[in-house]
C-alpha cells in the first residue's frame, strides 16, 4: 500500500486543498464523540497472497482467517469507553468516541492505518496563508497485540507524540524511549518475563534445555534475554530454533528432527498463540510427547491451544502468565454483542456469520441457515465465548482508563470539564506517564519511566482433568519488584508434569558430580556437559558439582571416597612396635652384657690379663660402651627438642670416648713392646697420666664440635610430609648437616687411626696380643659405619633411625665382643693361661 500523506495540490477549479495520497483507510468500527480514541486490532490473522505486476496499482489487501480473540479485545475497549461515558465522576459531560481498524497482521497495512488515525481521510480546504496542517484525528491509540506490529505503529506515530498503549506487546525493545517515545503498555516487558522463565527453569534443576522462539521481535528479543540470563544461571541450550507460522514444510521438518534427536527433555517455547497453534498441529503428526514444555505468557493461558492439543503434547506444561483478573460487568458485555443495524458494516457481518455459522439474507449461499441477528450466545462454545483471557481484556480496560484519567486531569474536570482546553497529544502523553489510580476492582495502574507496568506473573501448570479438559492451575507467583532471592514463590501444590507424572523431570547433559569428584568439561560442548573425575590423592571435594578439588592441609590426607580430609598417621620409631622393641631389647642386652663383663673384670682385676694393657682404660672403655648402648635408646620414641639434641650429641661424645679409650689401648700396646727394647724409656712418655689426658683431649674436641653445632644450628623435631603422601614422618632434622657429618667424621678419623695403629702392632710377639683384637674390632666398626652411610641416606622415615641404631649397636657389640670376650673366655674357662708367665711367653708370630 502507498503511505498516506497529506500534500497540497490544486483541483480543477484551482482551489488549494489538502488531500491524502493513496486509498483512504476507513475504520471497521467507529463512533463519534467529543474526544476520539483510535483502536488497531488484527480482526483477521492473515491475508491472501498476491503477485504484483507493477503494471497497475495494487489492489487492497484481502484479509482472511477471522480472529475471535481480537474481537474480544475490541469489545473490552468498547466496554471501557461505554463505562466512562456513563460515569459522572470521570470526564463528566465529555463523550469518548472511537475508530477501530483491522490490520490483518500486515505491517504495510498497519503503517497506513496509523497514518490514517493521525491524519484523517477528509479533504480539507486550506487558505493560501495557512499551513496545510491540523490536529491529530485521535488523541490516543489502543493496540496492537503483536510486538512487531506495535514497533511499526510506534515508529510512525512517535514523532507526533501520539500516545499508544498496547495490551499484549511484551518485547523488551519497546522500552527504548529513544526509538519509541510515545509507546506505553499495560503488560510487563519481556525483560522481566525472560529472566523469570530462566529462574523457573533453574529452580527445577533443568540445566540442559532446548528452546523454540517465534521468528519475530517478540520471540527473538525475548529469547535473547532468556539465553543471557540462562547462561548466568548455569543453564545450557542444546538447541535454539526459530519458528513462524508461515514457515515452509521443509523448515518445520528440520525443527521436528532437531527435537527428536535431542537429549534434553525440557523445551522452552517463547511463541505467540498463533505460532503455537500451528506448531502443535505439526508436532501432533509426529506424536512428539514426553517433553516438558515451559511456556511464555503468549500461549500458556490459551484455552484454544489446549483444545487443539488432542495428543496431549502439552500436558503438564508450566509457564508464566499475567495475574488472573476480574472486571465486573465485562463478561456480560462481551457476550451481549449484537449485530449492527447497518448492513454496510462488512466486518461485523462476517463476524456474526462466522460466530453462528449462518448467512444473512443477502447471501446466496446454499445449505446454510439464515442469520436473523437475534441469535443467542447461550450454549455456544468457541473462541469468542472463552473468557480465559480476561487478564488481557483487563489490560485493554486499564489502557482506556489511563487515557481517560489523563484527559480528566488536563481538562480540569470536577463536576464539569473545560471544553475550551486545546488538547495536545504530547501533553496527554506526559499526563499518562504520571497517572496513578486504582480501577473499580482494585487494580493499581501506573507506568514507570520506560512506560511499563509492575512486573508480576502467575506460574501456571497445565493439569488435565478426567474429561480431557485442561485446568490452568496457579502454582506460584513471580514478583520482579522483590529481591532476587524472593522473586520466585511456589505454592505447596502438587504439580503435574509431562505424561501426567508426579516426579519432576530430569533434563541435564551430565549427571551431578558426587562429592569426591570434580567436573571436567567435555571438549567442544557447553559447560553443562562434563565428566566427573575422581579427586587426586591428597585432594577432596565435599560438595556436589565441584569444579575443583581442594588440597588437604599437610597434616591431613584424603579418605578413600575423597570427600573428607583425615588426619595423617604420625610415624616414628616407637617402643610399642616390634622393630622398636627388638632394638630396645638389643640395647638393654648390650648394656647388661657390658655390665657383666665389667663385673668379671672387677672380680678378676688383679689377674694378669686384666692388669695388662692398663686396666683403667679397660674399665673406662666398658663404661663408654655402656653409654653407647644406652644412647641408642634416645633414638626411639616421639622426637622432641631435647631428644633430638641429646641423641646425636650423646652418640657423638660417647663414641669418641670409646674410640679414645681404644686408641689409648692401641698406643699402650705399641709403647709396651717398644719399652722392652734395650735402652728404651718410651713408657715414661705415655704413662697412665698421659693416657688419661689423651682420652680427655680427644673427647673434648668432640665436645667442642657438638657445642658449636648446638649453638649455630641444633637438631630439631620435624614433621616430614614429603617422604610419604599419607603419613607424617616425625624425625629429627639435623639442623646443620655440616655439624652432623663433622661429628661422624671425627669418630671415623679416630676409628681409622686405631685401625692403622692396631694393624701395625698385630705381629708383635706375645701369647696374648691385644692389638689383633683391636684390629678385628676396628674392622667391624669401620665396615659397619661405611655401610651405614648409604643405608642411612636411602632409608625412608623411621627406618633411617633404625639403621642408625643398628649401626650404633653393631659397632658397640663389635668392640665389646672382639676386645673383651676373648679375655673373659680365658678368665672364666682357661684360668691356667691367666698368668704372667703365660702372658709374657715368647712364641713365633703367626701370619695374619
Amino acid at each position: 500500500c502507498e503511505p498516506l500523506l497529506l500534500v497540497a495540490s490544486f483541483s480543477q477549479a484551482e482551489e488549494l486543498v489538502c488531500r491524502q495520497r493513496g486509498d483512504p483507510e476507513n475504520p471497521q468500527l467507529s463512533k463519534d464523540g467529543d474526544i476520539m480514541l483510535g483502536g488497531i486490532f488484527s480482526f483477521h490473522s492473515s491475508w491472501k497472497e498476491r503477485r504484483d505486476t507493477y503494471m497497475h496499482k495494487p489492489l487492497p489487501l484481502e484479509c482472511t482467517s477471522l480472529n475471535f480473540r481480537e474481537f474480544q479485545f475490541a469489545q473490552a475497549m468498547l466496554f471501557a469507553i461505554e463505562e466512562i461515558n456513563n460515569s459522572t465522576e470521570l470526564l463528566p459531560g465529555i463523550s469518548l468516541g472511537y475508530k477501530m481498524h483491522d490490520t490483518c497482521g500486515s505491517i504495510a497495512r498497519i503503517v497506513s492505518v496509523a497514518l490514517a488515525l493521525a491524519n484523517g481521510n477528509e479533504i480539507v480546504p486550506a487558505p493560501s496563508d495557512a499551513p496545510c496542517t491540523r490536529p491529530a484525528q485521535v488523541q490516543s491509540i489502543m493496540g496492537e497485540t503483536s510486538s512487531s506490529l506495535c514497533m511499526a505503529i510506534a515508529t510512525v506515530i512517535g514523532p507526533f507524540h501520539i500516545p499508544m498503549i498496547s495490551h499484549f506487546a511484551t518485547c523488551a525493545c519497546l522500552s527504548d524511549k529513544t526509538k519509541y517515545p510515545s509507546f506505553l503498555r499495560t503488560i510487563p516487558s519481556d525483560y522481566y518475563q525472560s529472566r523469570a522463565l530462566a529462574q523457573l527453569v533453574k529452580h527445577f534443576g533443568w540445566t540442559w534445555v532446548g528452546t523454540i522462539r517465534g521468528n519475530d521481535d517478540y520471540g527473538n528479543k525475548g529469547m535473547a534475554i532468556f539465553t543471557e540470563t540462562a547462561q548466568q544461571l548455569g543453564i545450557c541450550l542444546e538447541y535454539s530454533v526459530a519458528f513462524f507460522r508461515t514457515d515452509p514444510p521443509d523448515k518445520i521438518q528440520k525443527i521436528i528432527d532437531t527435537i527428536k534427536s535431542s537429549t534434553s527433555r525440557v523445551i522452552v517455547a517463547f511463541l505467540s498463540h498463533m505460532d503455537m497453534e500451528v506448531l502443535i498441529h505439526e508436532l501432533s503428526h509426529h506424536n512428539l510427547t514426553g517433553f516438558q514444555w515451559v511456556g511464555s505468557e503468549g500461549w500458556i493461558l490459551d484455552s484454544q491451544i489446549a483444545k487443539i492439543d488432542r495428543h496431549h503434547i502439552l500436558d503438564g506444561s508450566i509457564g508464566l502468565s499475567i495475574p488472573k483478573a476480574h472486571v465486573s460487568g465485562m463478561r456480560e458485555f462481551i457476550l451481549n454483542v449484537k449485530p449492527l443495524n447497518s448492513s454496510s458494516n462488512e466486518i461485523f457481518t462476517e463476524f456474526w456469520e462466522t460466530l453462528f455459522n449462518c448467512k444473512f439474507k443477502q447471501s446466496s449461499a446454499e445449505n446454510q441457515r439464515e442469520c436473523t441477528g437475534n441469535e443467542d450466545l447461550t450454549g455456544v462454545h468457541n473462541g469468542f465465548t472463552d473468557m480465559s483471557l480476561m487478564p488481557i481484556f483487563n489490560n485493554v480496560y486499564k489502557g482506556v482508563y489511563a487515557v481517560a484519567h489523563a484527559l480528566h486531569s488536563i481538562l480540569g474536570c470536577n463536576e464539569t470539564c473545560n471544553n475550551k482546553v486545546q488538547l495536545d497529544p504530547f501533553k496527554i502523553l506526559q499526563h499518562i506517564k504520571k497517572i496513578q489510580f486504582k480501577t473499580k476492582d482494585g487494580d493499581e495502574v501506573y507506568f514507570n519511566e520506560d512506560g511499563d507496568p509492575a512486573a508480576k506473573y502467575e506460574i501456571i501448570n497445565w493439569q488435565p482433568t478426567q474429561n480431557d479438559i485442561v485446568d490452568f492451575v496457579t502454582v506460584g507467583l513471580h514478583d520482579a519488584s522483590l529481591p532476587a532471592d524472593k522473586q520466585l514463590n511456589l505454592h505447596n501444590k502438587s504439580l503435574i508434569w509431562a505424561k501426567n507424572s508426579k516426579q519432576v523431570p530430569v533434563s541435564v547433559c551430565s549427571e551431578k558430580c558426587a562429592p569426591g569428584t570434580r567436573k571436567v568439561l567435555q571438549k567442544g560442548k557447553p559447560v553443562c556437559c562434563y565428566d566427573c573425575i575422581r579427586c587426586a590423592e591428597g585432594e577432596i571435594s565435599n560438595i556436589t558439582d565441584s569444579i575443583t578439588c581442594g588440597r588437604c592441609h599437610p597434616e591431613f590426607w584424603s579418605n578413600e571416597r575423597r570427600d573428607a580430609c583425615v588426619k595423617k598417621v604420625a610415624e616414628f620409631l616407637s617402643y610399642e612396635e616390634i622393630m622398636g622393641a627388638l632394638l630396645t631389647a638389643a640395647s638393654l642386652f648390650g648394656t647388661c652384657m657390658t655390665a657383666v663383663v665389667a663385673l668379671i673384670f672387677f672380680r678378676y682385676r688383679k689377674t694378669p690379663i686384666v692388669r695388662a694393657n692398663n686396666s683403667e682404660l679397660s674399665f673406662l672403655l666398658l663404661f663408654s660402651l655402656t653409654l653407647c648402648f644406652l644412647c641408642s635408646l634416645t633414638f626411639i620414641g616421639r622426637p622432641s627438642e631435647w631428644s633430638c639434641m641429646l641423641r646425636h650429641t650423646a652418640f657423638g661424645i660417647t663414641f669418641v670416648l670409646c674410640m679414645s679409650c681404644v686408641l689409648g689401648k692401641t698406643i699402650v700396646v705399641l709403647m709396651a713392646f717398644r719399652a722392652t727394647l734395650p735402652g728404651s724409656n718410651v713408657m715414661k712418655w705415655f704413662g697412665p697420666t698421659q693416657q688419661r689426658l689423651s682420652v680427655l683431649a680427644f673427647t673434648l674436641i668432640q665436645v667442642v664440635i657438638c657445642i658449636v653445632w648446638l649453638t649455630i644450628s641444633p637438631p630439631f623435631p620435624l614433621k616430614n610430609f614429603k617422604e610419604f603422601k599419607d603419613k607424617i614422618i616425625l624425625e629429627c632434622d639435623l639442623g646443620s648437616a655440616v655439624g652432623f657429618w663433622a661429628v661422624l667424621g671425627y669418630i671415623g678419623l679416630l676409628a681409622l687411626l686405631c685401625f692403622f695403629l692396631a694393624f701395625l702392632a698385630r705381629k708383635l710377639p706375645d701369647n696374648f696380643n691385644e692389638a689383633k683384637l683391636i684390629t678385628f674390632s676396628m674392622l667391624i666398626f669401620c665396615a659397619v659405619w661405611i655401610t651405614f652411610i648409604p643405608a642411612y641416606v636411602s632409608s625412608p622415615g623411621k627406618f633411617s633411625v633404625a639403621v642408625e641404631i643398628f649401626a650404633i649397636l653393631a659397632s658397640s657389640f663389635g668392640l665389646l665382643i672382639c676386645i673383651f670376650i676373648p679375655k673373659c673366655y680365658i678368665i672364666l674357662l682357661k684360668p691356667e693361661k691367666n698368668t704372667k708367665k703365660s702372658m709374657m711367653g715368647k712364641v713365633a708370630p703367626k701370619p695374619f
